[in-house]
């Protein structure tokens, strides 16, 4: 089963929660997902999908 993991960070984001990437290896990205107040982390996934790295692209953050 695939997870959308950009529907996923947009959901997170719309929420008033915080995504935030955690590590860029190559064509990998692990990205954490914070609580509305950016402290405690909730969860973290690792993908190499190549839609979500363009959906990505630079940025370090949802606050980006």
């Amino acid at each position: 089963m695939s997870t959308d993991h950009i529907a996923a960070l947009r959901r997170w984001q719309d929420s008033g929660a915080i995504w935030r990437v955690l590590s860029r290896r190559g064509d990998s990205v692990t990205v954490g997902l914070f609580e509305c107040t950016g402290g405690q982390e909730v969860d973290r996934f690792t993908s190499t999908e190549p839609a979500l790295l363009r959906f990505l692209g630079d940025r370090a953050s949802s606050e980006d």
